[in-house]
């Protein structure tokens, strides 16, 4: 089955079983958003519960926001893909029986579940984003991690073997599709990189800074662990979440915990966490927050109905009931 119109709006509901999936975080504009959060009653509730926690107004902040993972951007995401969350319950009916967030998608993905309540995660994603900043602006600070797609698995082990030959560090972050990769280099290997994919009839697209998810950057995780994560009670999630590292189905908050934790050090799997959703009857999945990647992609989109919620799909008019007489 193929996926629906960009925007979601057309999608059917299928049989079976039904995920929410929390995308990795994308650059999203407060031009783009910002209606949403200021309308959206979710939104409003919830946005009012951060600034409570953070002591500041997040719309204020927000606003101001020059683009990029500024603390202010990462807690409006947050904020947004679980308002669009609850709007779809109530909205469009969504009833999921399974949860599941790549990347940065794990901390909304674990509120949701129930496994951290919304004031810690907005704690947990303010200090992560200082702790991130201050880790590489002193450490790893020449690596950079490359996406590209239209790469099959064997020009990539061409790639790789190159490195290899020429005795490069290099670390795979994200195997996202069969055909689509995020690899880190150290940043005097990028062009080359670049190039290598373009000789084989790859696409680059684009290159991240601060990089993330490789066993390279364990202290930044025994940093978070010990001055974030330690003091923050997990508790057992109401919903089963899926590890967007091997697939395995999450059912305990110290399990969340890890999770959490590993994002730093692990590689994102996400074709095989989306295997695991088939094995539990998952046919819908519902892409809950601004995602230009993990709904988009063929292993998502071929086996199972995406909807993608939106801040434009919670803003449209829905049409009104009408009333029979007689």
């Amino acid at each position: 089955m193929t996926g629906p119109a960009p925007d979601g709006a057309d999608a059917e509901p299928g049989g079976g079983a039904t995920a929410v999936v929390f995308p990795g975080i994308s650059p999203s504009s407060f031009a783009q958003v910002g209606r949403f959060l200021l309308i959206n009653p979710e939104a409003r509730r919830l946005t009012a519960e951060a600034d409570e926690t953070l002591g500041w107004s997040l719309v204020d902040r927000y606003r101001q926001a020059e683009g990029g993972y500024s603390e202010s951007e990462r807690v409006a995401f947050l904020v947004v893909c679980l308002a669009l969350a609850h709007w779809a319950e109530d909205a469009l009916d969504v009833r999921p029986d399974i949860v599941v967030g790549p990347s940065f998608g794990g901390t909304p993905a674990a509120v949701y579940a129930g496994a951290l309540s919304f004031p810690d995660a907005v704690r947990l994603t303010v200090g992560w984003n200082r702790h991130l900043d201050e880790y590489f602006a002193h450490a790893h600070s020449d690596v950079v991690t490359q996406s590209f797609a239209r790469t099959p698995r064997a020009r990539l082990a061409e790639i790789l073997g190159e490195l290899d030959e020429a005795g490069e560090w290099y670390e795979t972050a994200c195997h996202v599709d069969d055909d689509f990769w995020m690899l880190s280099v150290r940043r005097h290997r990028l062009e080359w990189l670049q190039a290598a994919v373009r000789a084989r009839g790859g696409l680059p697209l684009y290159t991240m800074s601060p990089p993330m998810h490789s066993a390279a950057f364990a202290p930044l995780r025994a940093t978070v662990e010990r001055e974030l994560v330690a003091g923050l009670p997990f508790t057992d999630p109401r919903l089963p979440m899926v590890s967007d590292h091997d697939g395995a189905v999450l059912t305990r908050g110290e399990q969340v915990r890890r999770l959490l934790l590993d994002g730093i050090v692990r590689q994102v799997r996400w074709p095989g966490a989306l295997e695991t959703l088939r094995a539990h009857g998952v046919s819908r999945l519902c892409v809950s927050g601004p995602d230009g990647l993990w709904g988009r992609v063929d292993a998502a989109r071929r086996p199972f109905d995406v909807l993608t919620l939106t801040p434009a799909l919670a803003l449209r008019p829905r049409p009104r009931q009408r009333t029979l007489v007689g």
